[in-house]
């Protein structure tokens, strides 16, 4: 079968796409943990623009930045029968920045071709920093796993151009074999 028509076999069977959306940032869960009121901009933001597409959103949470935080959100996500999982966060170069770490070692197919089209349309954007995104997408299991910086400019970017218009065919081809040829 070629690329259009996994496409439009895409869109008939996959009806539905189930997002986990996790945001990732220690100050933000400590202070929820204070009982803190805080803003969460880009996570209302990803729900609005997941929903708005006509997509499902299981769960949106503030979890801190940690390797063993972010493999609790991938572990309930499964759980969850989540399609595909959204990391907003924790992507820098900063020595707290453990999102991509984590992910790395978790991931058995990387989809490098998402981080680097990221990277291209944040030049576009924002210029020479776009080099310092870590922006990585790939396979744990069957489940899509995303990892994009924390900024509102950057979540919309990546779901609006990258996920959502490639996100029914992305997840047929990762369940293909439990969808059925």
């Amino acid at each position: 079968m070629n690329h259009k028509n996994h496409k439009e076999e895409a869109k008939k069977r996959v009806k539905d796409v189930r997002f986990s959306v996790y945001v990732v940032s220690t100050s933000r869960f400590r202070s929820l943990q204070k009982g803190e009121k805080i803003e969460d901009v880009s996570g209302e933001l990803a729900t609005k623009i997941i929903k708005t597409a006509g997509f499902t959103v299981l769960t949106k949470r503030i979890i801190p930045d940690s390797r063993r935080a972010i493999i609790g959100a991938i572990e309930e996500s499964i759980k969850q029968k989540a399609d595909a999982v959204l990391f907003i966060g924790g992507t820098g170069i900063t020595w707290d920045d453990a999102t991509i770490e984590a992910l790395e070692l978790m991931l058995k197919k990387k989809i490098d071709g998402f981080g680097e089209l990221f990277r291209y349309l944040s030049y576009q954007e924002i210029g020479a920093s776009a080099m310092l995104s870590r922006a990585i997408a790939g396979l744990y299991d069957d489940l899509i796993v995303f990892a994009v910086p924390g900024s509102p400019s950057a979540v919309r970017l990546a779901l609006e151009k990258l996920i959502l218009p490639e996100i029914r065919h992305i997840v047929y081809l990762a369940k293909l074999e439990l969808i059925g040829k």
